[in-house]
């Protein structure tokens, strides 16, 4: 189970860092929050970015731990990774655009196709996690060879 939550952790920091390198900062499409100034979007931004941050330094922090423990089992880590990635990005396009409405992944054109393919992907996202973790259930569990920490011998 911590190998998924590692997984989901580490796929929602890396949806969410790359909707905002690229849709907020290099595209300029849209900031986290736009129903109120640029500068107030601007904000939005770097807690969303911060927010994401956070998510990704638990799961890998989360995924040190159970390949430390020698519990790490990869399949079902990228399943989580998979679940995460398309989570992140079914929430943020029906809850945010759509529910909550406080940002659209572009203005001032149709917003139909983006809507589909941003839905789509999340969609085929966890999908593509759900097989994974359905796989891995099937499998036995081939979990991480645990490494010994390593002592400093002492020779003299």
């Amino acid at each position: 189970m911590r190998s998924v939550l590692s997984g989901v952790l580490t796929g929602i920091g890396t949806a969410a860092f790359i909707d905002e390198t690229v849709f907020h900062q290099l595209l300029h499409w849209h900031h986290f929050y736009d129903k109120s100034t640029t500068d107030i979007g601007l904000v939005s931004d770097g807690l969303f970015h911060a927010g994401s941050w956070l998510a990704m330094v638990a799961g890998l922090v989360l995924y040190a731990d159970v390949r430390r423990r020698g519990t790490l089992v990869p399949r079902k880590w990228w399943g989580g990774l998979f679940l995460g990635l398309g989570g992140f990005q079914l929430y943020d396009g029906t809850f945010q655009h759509k529910g909550l409405g406080i940002h659209q992944i572009r203005y001032g054109v149709d917003l139909a196709p983006y809507d589909w393919t941003w839905n789509g992907i999340a969609v085929l996202l966890l999908v593509v996690g759900a097989l994974l973790l359905v796989r891995a259930s099937r499998t036995p569990s081939r979990a991480a060879p645990r490494t010994e920490p390593r002592t400093p011998s002492r020779t003299r």
